[in-house]
């Protein structure tokens, strides 16, 4: 007879790290146990009670000990899942989020449609590299360059594309948005995730968003500084047809629609909602 009893344990947990104010505790418990015993939930469920021991069981406490400071699990596990992949990722980037996978998914979209070959990419701000190493796995015949400030970001994308064996296939530039490239670099997508929250939201966010890397969030009084920047510069590094596509927060659609509106590089654009019906991802066409 199993020694431990991997319901009440999960449901024992998922009690206590909901009463520190985690949602869905249950879930991150079975996170945790997949993650030590390297199995799936189904696998978890049948076979777990029979390999859980004493030694995992120190090694869960441990870790929810850690989470219950509100420190985020993709950290503590060194882990984060995106679009069904496992991404290493650390305190030097940002946790991927399932909002980015509607970013991708535009990239995606996009590439199938340019009447280019190949098609060129390049992801500003490139953090664990979640966005570009997808794009470029998804589709093998995109050219990806992966753009970051942070050159300890890069160091993280660096190590998840050795990781997914297509390090040789990126190519890695540190640079304040496009100011290491020349005016003869042109691209067909330029894509970001940009910092976009206001300094003055920075206070009432979450512990587990606050322990991200500030210079991944903060963007200004209105959180539109890089996106600004974005909008005016891309232009010029784009081929014609081009597009320029970027995450917004969840309260910046009307004054971002307004800069695009502003600028007569763009001759249209597109607003895509997530799955929480907030406008998310914006695609600036030049045609």
């Amino acid at each position: 007879m199993p020694k431990y009893n991997l319901n009440k344990i999960i449901a024992r947990t998922g009690e206590k790290l909901e009463a520190a104010g985690i949602d869905a505790g249950a879930a991150e418990a079975e996170i945790i146990l997949c993650d030590l015993l390297d199995f799936d939930r189904l696998h978890l469920y049948l076979h777990g009670p029979s390999i859980i021991d004493d030694d995992i069981m120190n090694r869960f406490e441990e870790i929810i000990e850690k989470r219950l400071t509100r420190y985020p699990l993709q950290y503590i596990l060194g882990s984060a899942w995106f679009f069904g992949r496992k991404f290493c990722v650390d305190e030097k980037v940002m946790v991927p989020t399932p909002e980015t996978e509607l970013l991708l998914d535009s990239i995606l979209r996009a590439a199938r449609n340019l009447k280019v070959d190949p098609v060129k990419l390049l992801d500003i701000g490139v953090g664990s590299g979640v966005v570009a190493l997808s794009a470029k796995l998804e589709n093998p015949a995109l050219d990806v360059t992966a753009l970051d400030i942070s050159n300890e970001a890069l160091e993280v994308a660096r190590l998840n594309a050795r990781r997914f064996e297509i390090e040789d296939k990126i190519t890695f530039v540190e640079s304040d948005l496009f100011q290491e490239f020349s005016a003869d670099q042109k691209f067909d997508i330029i894509a970001s995730n940009p910092p976009y929250i206001a300094d003055h939201e920075y206070e009432d966010l979450p512990p587990e968003v606050k322990a991200d890397p500030s210079l991944a969030l903060l963007a200004g009084p209105r959180g539109l500084d890089i996106i600004q920047r974005l909008i005016k510069r891309a232009p010029q590094f784009l081929n014609r047809p081009g597009l320029l596509m970027f995450e917004i927060g969840y309260n910046q659609a009307d004054e971002v629609a307004e800069l695009i509106k502003e600028d007569s590089h763009y001759d249209r654009f597109d607003l895509f909602k997530d799955l929480s019906d907030i406008d998310r991802v914006v695609i600036c066409h030049v045609d």
